[in-house]
């Protein structure tokens, strides 16, 4: 045994007591590495579970409003020709 505590065991030559050692000595590298490698994993699982639970995507949410087709009219009345009266 060193002076700083107990030695960790090698994770290649005993990974699942490694694992253990893992948890109880260093949680939050532990937790944090479980945590990270559940992305990917639900990276690939996710979506086909949802195609199998019947989820449709939803079309997207307009980030414009749609320009009229028709033509413009024309506005009388409403002071817009400012360049006289200057």
């Amino acid at each position: 045994m060193s002076a700083t505590g107990p030695l960790a065991p090698r994770f290649w030559a005993s990974p699942l007591r490694y694992i253990k050692w893992a948890a109880r000595e260093r949680p939050a590298y532990f937790w944090s590495v479980v945590i990270g490698s559940a992305g990917p994993v639900m990276l690939i699982t996710v979506p086909p579970y949802r195609r199998w639970r019947g989820y449709e995507v939803p079309s997207p949410v307009p980030m414009t409003y749609p320009i009229p087709t028709t033509p413009r009219k024309q506005l009388t009345g409403y002071d817009d020709d400012t360049e006289d009266s200057i």
